[in-house]
């Protein structure tokens, strides 16, 4: 196995008075994602040959845009996260929902977030819902990759056992789970997986379908293919992550979230199907 490297969760600690600030790669991931997707989707629109027509918006717009993409990344992933993974949690204690410190974000309750921050923007700027969606899904890519990056330096959602020479011995609660168990301590670096696939393959893909293949041209078609192509990714990295705790139970060790019999889905995959399928529409739709 390979020993979890001493990487410190923070990027810096600044002492201020009698309290401490700390930076934390996580914040530090949402940060430089959010800003690199500023300025690739800014040059975008700022490169005709890209368009069938007028791009959708201008440089200004985009700025604009990006202010209410924080608001519905933040507010629909700790959303998401209370509702599809501990609602009993926090009904039993409503004033956790805001410390966010601790931890507890959904990529499928911000993918929503973002979503809607997307169709009220676009119709309060009376601008092209796919085009802006197209725009948004090319380099969505680049957070997912910086966020699993961040999430393994977290020591967090890592992933089921394994013997495999490249697994991990994570410090903490998974070094706990692993010391009661009888498989090795070794782990999926799961977080890994997802930064290759839903990070740097499908990114790479994303780009050059539009700036090779000009897929910007038919509006839909990048946005279909992130859907379909995260989708899968996940779907696929679930058989080998941990399940969330929540989930897991003496009669459902594998913590699925829907099962019947031996046969079952995670609430990542349940969530990854509806994204897959619009995805396929979507797709279809530009196509025609």
């Amino acid at each position: 196995m390979i020993a979890f490297p001493e990487i410190s969760p923070n990027v810096f600690e600044l002492p201020i008075g009698g309290m401490t600030f700390a930076l934390r790669w996580y914040a530090l991931a949402y940060i430089v994602g959010l800003l690199a997707g500023w300025r690739l989707v800014t040059r975008a629109v700022n490169t005709p040959r890209l368009w069938s027509g007028a791009a959708p918006m201008t440089a200004e717009q985009v700025e604009r845009l990006l202010t209410w993409v924080i608001f519905g990344v933040i507010l629909g992933g700790r959303i998401g996260y209370v509702l599809f993974y501990k609602p009993g949690d926090y009904l039993a204690d409503p004033f956790a929902v805001f410390r966010l410190w601790e931890g507890g974000m959904s990529f499928h309750g911000g993918f929503l977030g973002v979503v809607l921050a997307g169709v009220w923007f676009c119709r309060r700027e009376g601008i092209a819902m796919l085009s802006t969606g197209d725009l948004m899904a090319m380099v969505a890519p680049i957070g997912l990759f910086l966020g699993r990056l961040a999430n393994f330096v977290n020591a967090e959602l890592w992933g089921r056992p394994t013997d495999l020479p490249w697994g991990v011995a994570f410090p903490g609660e998974a070094a706990q789970a692993c010391a009661t168990a009888t498989a090795a301590c070794a782990r999926h670096p799961s977080q890994l997986y997802e930064a290759a696939l839903e990070g740097l393959i499908l990114g790479a893909v994303l780009l050059w379908m539009v700036w090779r293949r000009g897929a910007l041209r038919f509006p839909g078609q990048t946005m279909g293919l992130f859907l379909i192509g995260y989708g899968l990714a996940r779907f696929a990295v679930e058989f080998l992550r941990q399940p969330d705790a929540q989930f897991v139970s003496p009669g459902n060790p594998l913590g699925l979230a829907w099962h019947v019999g031996g046969w079952g889905l995670t609430m990542g995959q349940l969530l990854s199907l509806p994204m897959i399928l619009v995805g396929l529409w979507f797709l279809a739709r530009a196509r025609r």
